[in-house]
Parts: C-alpha cells; structure tokens; sequence
C-alpha cells in the first residue's frame, strides 16, 4: 500500500465517518468496502484475474454466509435486497470497461460485459438452490472449511501456485511458460480466511452470532483491515457497527492520533530501515559478524514498524467510521520470555490459532490418556508455532522458523516450571527483579530476532550462511 492509497483511504474513511450519521450506515460502509477491494486488488499479468479475484471474493463469501445462516435469515427481504445490491456493484464495476472510466479501477481491465452476466447468473442460481435448504450438516460445513484451506494451501505454496497460473494461462490464451508463482496475488485472502474459518467453525460448535448478509459481508470485506488485519471476531464486530454516542469530533482526534502513528512507523522509520535491512538479496554483501548483527536488528525492528504502523493506520481509519478494532501489538520486544512475546505480537493471530487449534488439540491429546504432559506440550506447540509459520507461506523456511519458536517455548515452559518453585525457595532479594526481568527481555529479543533469520531468507542455504555470520562461525 503506497501512501497514495493511504491519502485516498483517509479521504473515505472520514467521509463515511460523517455521511454514516445521518442515515444508511451499513449500506454505505458495503458499498466503501466493496469498491475498495476492487481498487486495492493489484495489477496481475494474468488477463481478468484482477477482476476476477475481487469478485470471486464476494462470492465466496455470500457462499459462507448461507451454510452458516438459519434458514428463517435467508428469506428476509434484505437479504434479497443485500444480493441484489452485490450484484449492482459487480455490475457498475465491470461496465467500466465501456464507460471510459478505467482510470477509477486502473489495475482491473475487466472481461467483456456477457461473461460477467453469464457468471453472476451461474452464481445467483447456486445460491438460489443453496437457499432452499433448511440446514448443512456439519460434513458440509467441515468441507467448506477444507475447501478454503485448499485454496489457502494453494496460493501459499510456489509450486502450486505457479500450476495454476499455468491453468490461468490456458484457459485465457496466454503463454504458460512463462507462469510464476508471484503471478496470483489474491488481496487479502489470507485474513479474509481466518474470518471465514472462524464463523464455519462457530457455526460447527453451535456459538455463531446471528448476523444478516449485509453485516456478515462488512465483517469479511470491512476495507481497514483487509490487507494486513487485525483478524477480528464476528461477534465483537457486529457489536461496532450500530451508532454509539461518540461524537464525530472525538474519532477523528483519537483516530488521527493513531494514524498519524502509523503512517510514522511504516513511511519513515520502517521504510527506512527496510534499506539495511537483513534480506536475501544483501546476504551475499556480509563481510563480518558485526555488519551481519546490523543488518539483522535492522530487519527486526523493520517488521515490527511495518506491521504495528499498519495496524495502527487500519485502527484509526476504523476509528474514523465509529468502529473499534482489537489491538495487534502491545510493546512485544520488550517482554521477558517467549510467551509473553507471542501474548503481545500479532494479538489476534494468537488468540486465533490457540482458540481453534491449540486448546482443541491439547484437549484431544488429553482425553486418551496415553500423553505425559511433555508430551502434550511438545507436540500442540510445536505444531502451533509450524502451523503460524505455515500461514505466512508453504516453504522450508517458514516452516524452520516455526519450528524455531516451537521449540523456544517448550524449553522456556519446562524452564520455568523447573526453576520456578526452587527460585521461590531461595528468597532473592526484590532489588534483583529489574536486573533478571532485563536479563529475560535481552535473551527473549534475541532469541526471536535469530528467528527472523529464517523467516527473512528464502533459501536454507542462505539462511545456514547468515547464521554462521552472526555465530563469528564465518570469517
């Protein structure tokens, strides 16, 4: 995101922010939505594709929302109301093409008008028959889950990715040897996921907050936090978007206060350091130890900025709208073991992964019985930690720095188990706790910033070679 599109994302946030209050807040806060996620799709060399991929999105999430709605839900008038309305913005959007108005959607060159009637009739009539069913059982909605876990696994992993591609290029008549894996770049599918999963699996488990089409679509394509999140949950969401009593004054001060934050972090100090940073491109360019440690505490101070900068930009624009979202970070680097770092660094991928993966799988892991408590612990956070990994693409790499964390915080469980009880016993005087909370908080920070040695450098090769450097192994 340039900070073009941030200016212009400013401009629509605060106009929605005032024209909300006087009336039509969720119709206008889909139709903002919508619109961005059609700008924000960037320009693929795939011909359509980036027409496509927004669309397909909406799809996909009508889609969601049916299997999870009650059947009393699906046949109010706004829901018909709400499909129709989709249906004119997938409409308005590809007329562009005839309208002389592709400098508005610059990156989209949408296909001739017959193909986009053509697939909106095909989906509409999915849906009309998915509509007539009383209730999914949860075989179908577990397939829903998988379908999406698919397509996850599809776009984050190189090889598969660049397959279809390939199969892209088919089918529009394009070279496909010269598919790549970069080729398809679905904009914001990954936290647009985690939504989804979270309302399927709520829906499975009997919890899911009831919610009409209108809304379940804002929570899925609100604009704030669809490139970088955070993942918020559908419940807490939908209690945001009714009108408070706030004035519009006092969210455009607290909102600007953490924009301007933002826009500090990501455009001037992480956009700075990115030009130091550790990355693979400079790991052939260390000549010593120091230089590789500077380059590397450049890169973990850069991710940091860059992430938390962005997620403070979607809070305040969120803010501007009159809607909270959760916070991501809180002051991560600064805490005293590797729990506690992954208690404040990307809050609410945390409390996603525990909450649908960690605690369920511990619990089964228990429930036989046949697990000493080692071993309960090796596996959930091992797997948990490969599985985060995993979330930000299939490779050895992601998968090593998983791997890494995994293990950090087992040895720092058992640590502190052990030592916990004999530590107590020897009543260290209080004036040492500074002292041995800043020994932690050194050890923590560097711990994780070795981490991002894996995840920063694609190849093994590169990152074994960077290792050596900080190691002083390489001279």
């Amino acid at each position: 995101m340039t900070i073009h599109d941030v200016i212009v994302l400013i401009g629509l946030s605060l106009f929605l922010g005032w024209v909300t209050r006087k009336g039509q807040r969720k119709n206008l806060l889909l139709l903002g939505s919508s619109l961005v996620f059609y700008w924000l799709q960037p320009s693929l060399p795939l011909r359509y594709l980036s027409f496509w991929l927004p669309t397909a999105t909406f799809f996909l999430v009508i889609l969601s929302w049916v299997c999870t709605s009650s059947y009393q839900q699906r046949w109010e008038r706004e829901t018909i109301q709400t499909a129709g309305f989709m249906t004119l913005i997938i409409l308005m959007v590809g007329l562009t093409r005839y309208l002389g108005l592709g400098n508005l959607f610059a990156t989209l060159y949408p296909p001739r008008l017959l193909r986009v009637v053509v697939f909106l009739l095909v989906t509409l009539g999915v849906i009309a028959i998915l509509l007539r069913k009383e209730t999914f059982s949860n075989a179908a909605l577990w397939g829903l889950f998988s379908f999406f876990l698919l397509l996850f696994v599809i776009l984050k992993t190189p090889y598969f990715a660049q397959m279809a591609s390939r199969m892209w290029r088919y089918v529009v008549d394009q070279a496909p040897g010269l598919a790549r894996a970069e080729d398809i770049k679905w904009l914001g599918f990954s936290y647009l996921t985690f939504r989804i999963l979270h309302t399927i699996r709520d829906r499975i488990k009997g919890r899911l907050s009831e919610s009409s089409l209108k809304e379940y679509l804002i929570y899925t394509l609100f604009f704030p936090a669809i490139s970088a999140g955070p993942i918020d949950r559908i419940g807490h969401f939908l209690r945001e978007l009714p009108e408070d009593q706030r004035s519009f004054e006092k969210d455009i001060i607290q909102g600007g206060r953490r924009l301007v934050i933002g826009l500090f972090k990501k455009f001037v100090v992480a956009d700075t350091l990115s030009m130091i940073a550790l990355g693979p491109e400079n790991v052939s360019q260390i000549q010593s130890t120091g230089g590789a440690w500077i380059l590397l505490y450049a890169f973990t101070l850069q991710i940091f900025f860059d992430f938390s900068g962005y997620t403070d930009m979607a809070i305040g624009l969120a803010r501007f709208m009159n809607i909270s979202l959760p916070e991501n970070f809180n002051k991560p680097y600064r805490r005293q073991n590797l729990t506690q770092f992954w208690n404040n660094w990307h809050m609410t991928l945390t409390k996603w992964i525990r909450s649908y993966f960690f605690y369920p799988l511990t619990r089964a892991l228990r429930s036989k019985g046949t697990f000493s408590v080692f071993g309960v612990l090796l596996i959930t956070q091992i797997s948990t930690m490969m599985l985060i990994g995993l979330w930000h693409g299939v490779s050895l790499g992601f998968v090593i720095w998983g791997l890494w964390h995994g293990i950090g915080l087992l040895v720092q469980n058992r640590w502190s188990t052990f030592f916990k009880s004999r530590l107590s016993k020897l009543e260290l005087p209080s004036k040492l706790d500074p002292w041995l909370g800043g020994v932690g908080t050194f050890l923590t920070f560097h711990y994780v910033a070795l981490g991002w040695v894996w995840f920063v450098t694609p190849h093994l090769s590169q990152g074994w070679e960077v290792m050596m450097w900080l190691l002083g192994v390489v001279s």
